[in-house]
């Protein structure tokens, strides 16, 4: 099982949405990141522009006065203008000079008075220069503020864009996730009723749960959130690596120091976390099945005083999850925002330190504006990698539930077959059957019995005998080690597994109900059977009595294992569910055992109307309720050790004989 590779493949079943989502992400990155490029622009060619050479000209477009000329940038100038005398304006310090002729080279500035000195190595040059007024300075600015308040809008209209497509690609993105967990959590629902029941024999509900429900939550963050953060900081890294080799190529070299050292973070950070948080989903499983093991279980823990020893055995599955979550606590602080931290600083101090004291001279290799836009893009790719950085902790949760959810997938299940066959006959044939749950360990030895058409057959013995077994090889809940069992002559191994239950029906000594109502839970929402055969199947088996109280009827809601109804109605129940899918073979497993006397009368009577063209398999503790039944087989650890009906059995006043007198001897004592 490869989790990624599983993951990948749920992510191309809806890779348009995902592709739409990249593409606006590409976009709205690129929007985002020629921010910078207009920044530097605003600042390099309009706010420190104006210390470019200037020439005196006629007045018009662009055209500064001054002192009765006018004056006009050498970047303004069309091919065909005329230009007059060379100026200058420097900036020394806070004040901005004008020197009334050309410049023959630029360096240290130093103002004394109204002379300007300017030195370059060895050479040294002074000029005559007038001191700029705040209005005067406005003035060679003028030219300079439409093209910023354009610039400007550019840069707002970029945000917006920014803005608009990062909300698509957030939409999108979380849309497809949303899409994949839903079609995860189907996949795994529909697997689940596909799992063989031994399967279920070792592993408890909660913790099947707890992979539908909390693992799947844990892959949901992975789409929604680790991947959106991880595509849109990788696109963003290398749309700034793009940038930064399109400012500065030494800059952008140095700036790849930082992909080995959050290469060696991240194998450093999964080490560790991958380990902590197996510990951690496991403890979450193991809390979600003692939650609903002793929540099923309370009136057991409570009436035998448990609540103590139930609650240390929860602290001590809570307390192992706290210590691993604060492990994870504490590697996720070494490695998150500290780590990042630090790099930052160190950024920002090289950075600084080697072009911040050049952009201050007038040799300057890197101009203010490619400064700002270097410390900006810097600043931007330390913000994507921490974003990377902190969603390793999602990562690996989401890998360990992938991991657990996946394999629950990979557990080989039964295919699910529509292929329908008539109706059986009803002829059930054992031939030589052995079986155990467990390899070398048979509960069922040699078993050779048959049923005929309409018979009804009885198995009894003592717990552990073998009774439940054989009806669970009949439903192929299991298959038998050795041996064959026929319907009609067919091998059931033969039949696909619905296909073969599609004319059986079965009766359990604790009848299963689902939320709803007593109507679905009869019919359990089949298209096929009518509110009239929901009504007659009840009626039938003597529902009308023991039910008819109810407000609703039929339609009386049922909770959860139909706890609100009395052991005896929910048998009921149970029994025309079983009538109303009219099956050929019948299985009552234990199907009288939990219900009163009077009740047990009403079914009774009921059973010779159910049984009728069917052939009935009863397994049954009250010995009195099978009396009627054609054949009867009593086991004893897995053999058939007496078979025959109930006048020969009590003839042969065997194993029979025994336990059917000492229930007889049991309940003549009770009713004295």
């Amino acid at each position: 099982m490869n989790v990624v590779k599983t993951l990948y493949h749920y992510a191309t079943l809806y890779k348009s949405i995902i592709i739409a989502a990249l593409i606006m992400l590409s976009v709205s990155v690129a929007a985002d990141l020629t921010g910078p490029f207009v920044a530097k622009r605003i600042i390099d060619e309009h706010i420190l522009g104006i210390e470019s050479k200037w020439y005196q000209t006629e007045k018009g477009e662009d055209a500064v006065s001054f002192q009765g000329a006018s004056y006009k940038r050498d970047e303004y100038f069309s091919s065909n203008e005329e230009k007059g005398k060379e100026v200058r304006i420097f900036q020394v310090g806070t004040k901005f000079t004008f020197v009334d002729q050309s410049v023959s080279f630029d360096g240290n500035r130093e103002l004394s008075g109204d002379l300007l000195t300017i030195s370059k190595g060895e050479e040294k040059a002074s000029y005559n220069a007038i001191v700029l007024n705040s209005q005067e300075l406005m003035r060679f600015y003028q030219p300079e503020i439409s093209r910023i308040l354009t610039l400007v809008s550019i840069y707002f209209v970029l945000v917006v864009i920014s803005s608009i497509f990062q909300y698509g690609q957030r939409f999108y993105l979380q849309k497809a996730a949303n899409r994949i967990v839903q079609r995860m959590r189907t996949d795994v629902f529909s697997h689940i009723s596909k799992l063989p029941i031994r399967y279920f024999d070792n592993l408890p509900a909660g913790k099947v749960v707890a992979r539908i429900t909390n693992d799947t939550e844990a892959i949901r963050e992975l789409y929604v959130t680790v991947l959106a953060n991880f595509f849109s900081s990788t696109i963003t890294i290398f749309g700034i690596f793009i940038a930064l080799f399109i400012l500065n190529p030494r800059v952008a070299m140095f700036a790849l120091l930082l992909i080995p050292i959050l290469v060696i973070w991240t194998i450093v950070y999964r080490k560790f976390a991958s380990k902590y948080n197996q510990v951690i989903r496991a403890r979450v499983s193991d809390i979600n099945a003692m939650i609903n093991e002793s929540i099923q279980g309370m009136t057991v823990i409570q009436a035998f005083r448990r609540e103590k020893q139930s609650k240390e055995s929860f602290e001590k599955l809570n307390y192992e999850h706290f210590s691993y979550q604060n492990k994870m606590l504490s590697l996720n602080s070494l490695t998150g925002h500290n780590l990042i931290g630090v790099l930052k600083t160190i950024c920002f101090v090289a950075f600084i330190w080697y072009f911040g004291g050049q952009s201050l001279t007038a040799t300057s290799v890197v101009s203010l504006g490619m400064l700002y836009a270097i410390v900006d893009f810097i600043n931007r790719l330390l913000y994507p990698a921490q974003a990377i950085v902190n969603q390793f902790a999602n990562l690996e949760q989401a890998l360990v539930a992938g991991e657990r959810v996946f394999k629950l997938l990979d557990e080989p299940g039964i295919s699910v077959s529509r292929e329908s066959i008539p109706r059986y006959k009803g002829n059930v044939d054992f031939n030589h059957v052995s079986f155990g749950y467990k390899e070398d360990e048979y509960v069922l030895k040699d078993i050779t019995f048959s049923a005929s058409q309409g018979e009804t057959v009885a198995l009894v013995g003592h717990t552990g005998s073998g009774k439940s077994s054989i009806m669970n090889l009949l439903f192929r809940f299991y298959d038998c080690n050795e041996g064959s069992i026929t319907i009609d002559g067919m091998d059931i191994k033969d039949l696909a597994h619905q296909t073969l239950r599609q004319h059986m029906g079965i009766v359990l000594q604790d009848p299963y109900l689902f939320t709803g109502t007593i109507a679905s839970n009869v019919s359990l929402e089949n298209e096929k059977i009518t509110r009239e055969m929901i009504e007659k199947a009840l009626k039938d088996v003597g529902g009308d009595h023991v039910l008819g109280h109810l407000e609703k009827g039929i339609d009386s809601p049922v909770i959860e294992k139909g706890s609100t109804l009395s052991s005896g109605q929910r048998q009921l129940i149970s029994f025309a569910r079983a009538l109303a899918f009219n099956p050929a073979i019948l299985i009552l497993d234990e199907a009288t055992s939990s219900i009163d006397t009077e009740t047990e009368a009403i079914i009774q009577e009921a059973m010779d109307v159910l049984k009728k063209g069917r052939t009935t398999f009863i397994i049954a503790h009250r010995l009195s309720t099978i009396k009627k039944a054609d054949q009867i087989l009593v086991l004893d650890r897995g053999i058939i050790v007496e078979r025959g009906n109930h006048d020969e059995l009590m003839a042969l006043k065997g194993k029979y004989y025994q336990m059917y007198e000492l229930q007889q001897g049991q309940q003549k004592g009770m009713a004295g």
